[in-house]
């Protein structure tokens, strides 16, 4: 089952339900840990705390299963 989160929905399509809250659970993170979650709308498989700052694990296309690219949620929440 797809998953989106809160913000993608209310971008792309505010009238639904959404799955999770990114900034809910960033800020149940401890700086240096990050916890998985998939959204396909946004295509992240992870929400990470760097510092004091939220980051989102992008997968890398044609490279082995599982590497990532971390992204500041400002740059992939616009």
């Amino acid at each position: 089952m797809a998953e989106f989160s809160k913000q993608w929905c209310e971008i792309n399509d505010p009238e639904m339900p959404s799955d999770f809250d990114i900034m809910e659970e960033y800020h149940k993170l401890k700086p240096g840990n990050y916890i998985p979650y998939i959204c396909e709308g946004f295509g992240f498989t992870a929400i990470g705390k760097l510092d004091d700052e939220c980051m989102l694990a992008i997968p890398v296309d044609n490279a082995p299963y599982g590497t990532v690219v971390w992204k500041s949620y400002n740059e992939i929440i616009k």
